[in-house]
């Protein structure tokens, strides 16, 4: 096909993107186990099991050889969707493609070779202090910049600040989505999904006025509407990610 085709002609683009994914770390490699402990939760959190897309993480397990396609049936039958597994060994990265499953390597994997690849470089005192101080330059012109917007998000929005903060004057309907690289700030109502550190930033927050939000997600991990605690729905409060975990707590 030629690349000047008519639009009309194309049948797809590939977008970079980042979506909330649900991460399920296992600790045991017991179908019947994760069955039974799935069964529990689904009994205290019904909405979350309704077609929830999940990674099955096995960085934990010292298991060659996992019953990875009974694992994915007991998911299923609990209404989650696994779509991609992360970590084990090459026997494991083999089944999930033959489940027509992804593949991520194990997140110490990555960090260890970004380690490995710097200690190759051999850099002297002064050339390091050099470098230290324009990659803090760097970063800090990087993560300055804010994007302000005036008005009311609405529904079926985006609105994004790729490489800072993003700052609402305004409302966030439901169905909209506001995305930042840094910390949200909301002067107004938040319904729809906030997606703060979206390029993985732990430090990122965000804040608002009222909170209703359909999501909230920092550094991709996130919550749901159903699992935020009633009495902060309607204050107003901040997100940070703390401990593994979101924590919510009223703004003041």
């Amino acid at each position: 096909m030629s690349l000047n085709a008519d639009s009309a002609d194309v049948a797809f683009t590939f977008k970079g993107g980042m979506l909330p994914m649900t991460v399920m770390e296992l600790t045991s490699a017991d179908p019947e186990h994760i069955r039974r402990q799935l069964a529990g939760k689904l009994s205290q959190s019904p909405a979350f099991f309704q077609h929830t897309p999940v990674v099955l993480s096995v960085e934990k397990l010292d298991e060659p050889h996992l019953a990875l396609e009974r694992i994915c049936a007991v998911c299923r039958d609990h209404k989650l969707l696994p779509v991609a597994v992360r970590g084990g060994a090459e026997p494991v990265r083999q089944s999930a493609w033959a489940l027509g499953l992804g593949w991520f390597a194990p997140v110490e994997e990555g960090r260890a070779r970004a380690l490995e690849s710097v200690s190759r470089t051999p850099i002297s005192t002064a050339e390091e202090t050099a470098q230290a101080e324009t990659t803090s330059s760097e970063i800090e012109s990087h993560t300055a910049v804010t994007r302000l917007f005036r008005g009311t998000v609405r529904s079926g929005q985006q609105v994004s600040a790729a490489d800072g903060d993003l700052v609402v004057i305004g409302a966030v309907n439901a169905g909209a989505e506001v995305l930042a690289a840094g910390s949200i700030h909301v002067y107004g109502a938040l319904r729809g999904r906030a997606l703060a550190g979206i390029h993985g930033n732990t430090h990122a927050g965000i804040y608002c006025r009222e909170l209703e939000a359909e999501l909230l997600s920092v550094a991709g991990n996130y919550k749901r509407l159903e699992d935020i605690d009633s009495q902060l729905l309607g204050c107003a409060v901040e997100v940070h990610f703390t401990e593994e975990q979101l924590e919510i707590k009223p703004l003041g």
